[in-house]
């Protein structure tokens, strides 16, 4: 699968990384609605007759989940490098205020690739996909590990689904009302150069060279 980079665009995100992205979202969706159908009797009435019902739901339900773990991992690998910390996200979360209320009409000029509210969606998203996986085992094998780890790891995959939830919500909001353009970065791969410019400046000047 070819990237097609037209006049105006820039290269955002080459094929295999929005392969990855979807194959995250692809188990990621089905893996949260057949969760939360489990968690709450509520949810429950409404969400299993789409996976066939509850025990299907309930059959389903761990391996949407390790589909989400693989295809997060090889993203995570991927992505690793671009999302490592640095100083400069120290100063770009001092000015999450502004950030949230839309005051400045671009990102600082150091901001790099992912800005820092990004990476900490990454880094929650990674930590939570852990405590996932490390309390996910004791509930598919509750004979093997026993009723205490079982009753705990409830607490902790529950913790974990909210926190994904909620940073899930705010990820589709960013991708696609709040920040015209960024969806395309996903579909076609490509962003143009304004979009470049006024929210990943660090990246932007790196890519076409320093034209300030």
């Amino acid at each position: 699968m070819k990237t097609v980079v037209k006049p105006g665009e820039v290269l955002r995100h080459p094929a295999y990384t929005r392969v990855l992205h979807w194959g995250v979202a692809l188990f990621f969706v089905p893996a949260l609605l057949s969760g939360f159908a489990i968690y709450s009797p509520w949810i429950y009435r409404f969400v299993t007759p789409l996976f066939g019902g509850g025990a299907m739901t309930r059959l389903l339900h761990p391996w949407f989940s390790l589909g989400f773990v693989v295809f997060f991992a090889l993203q995570f690998v991927n992505w690793l490098r671009p999302m490592t910390w640095t100083p400069d996200d120290r100063r770009w979360l001092s000015r999450i205020r502004d950030y949230v209320g839309n005051r400045e009409p671009r990102e600082p000029e150091y901001v790099d690739f992912f800005n820092a509210g990004q990476k900490l969606y990454f880094w929650a998203i990674a930590i939570s996909s852990v405590l996932f996986v490390l309390s996910g085992l004791p509930m598919w094998f509750p004979r093997t590990f026993g009723r205490l780890s079982v009753d705990i790891s409830h607490v902790v995959h529950d913790i974990a689904g909210l926190i994904m939830l909620a940073g899930f919500i705010v990820h589709i909001y960013e991708s696609t009302a709040a920040v015209r353009g960024t969806f395309q970065a996903m579909t076609r791969g490509t962003v143009d150069h304004r979009w470049a410019r006024t929210n990943h400046p660090a990246w932007y000047r790196r890519v076409i060279g320093d034209r300030r």
